[in-house]
């Protein structure tokens, strides 16, 4: 793919840019970890810069839609001024649910990277294949397992803590 304002051709398979995004999204899951949420990460990356930057909310807002890609998407699009998300990466520690994934279309966000699959709730290749649906209005291509097994480490320990917390 070619970024037509710098006609500096991108490629989405270059892992050490996506290792070092990722390392950048896993910080944000830590910092869900330490606010006892629910260990998810993303940030957004436009033109090699890092432009939104957000972690899980959902019980510190006590808002449902609070996901990290939603604050993350909604800081993006601030940032640009936007709501079309054109020309970025959204870097991602667990695969987007189904609300995340509506949010990425809409937004017109083009490129994914995720971590950790979600067998349960999973919407681009797990349960949902959403990102690449033909018959939606946007597609994006999207890469996943970046560092999936420390990804899926600390949601494991956190549902481990809570189990033995007695919480849900």
């Amino acid at each position: 793919m070619i970024d037509f304002e710098t006609e500096r051709i991108y490629d989405f398979n270059d892992m050490s840019r996506h290792e070092f995004f990722m390392r950048k999204a896993i910080a944000e899951a830590m910092n869900a970890l330490e606010e006892n949420e629910t260990p998810v990460g993303a940030v957004i990356v436009y033109k090699n810069s890092l432009i939104a930057s957000a972690h899980n909310q959902r019980e510190q807002l006590q808002d449902p839609t609070a996901h990290a890609e939603m604050i993350a998407i909604t800081q993006a699009a601030e940032s640009l001024g936007s709501w079309r998300l054109e020309n970025c990466t959204l870097y991602v520690t667990l695969e987007p649910c189904p609300m995340c994934a509506g949010a990425i279309v809409q937004s017109r966000i083009p490129f994914v990277v995720y971590g950790a699959s979600d067998p349960k709730a999973g919407a681009v290749a797990s349960l949902f294949q959403l990102l690449n649906d033909s018959r939606l209005n946007h597609r994006c291509d999207f890469k996943s397992g970046v560092f999936a097994e420390d990804c899926a480490r600390l949601l494991q320990e956190f549902f481990r803590q809570q189990r033995r917390q007695g919480k849900k």
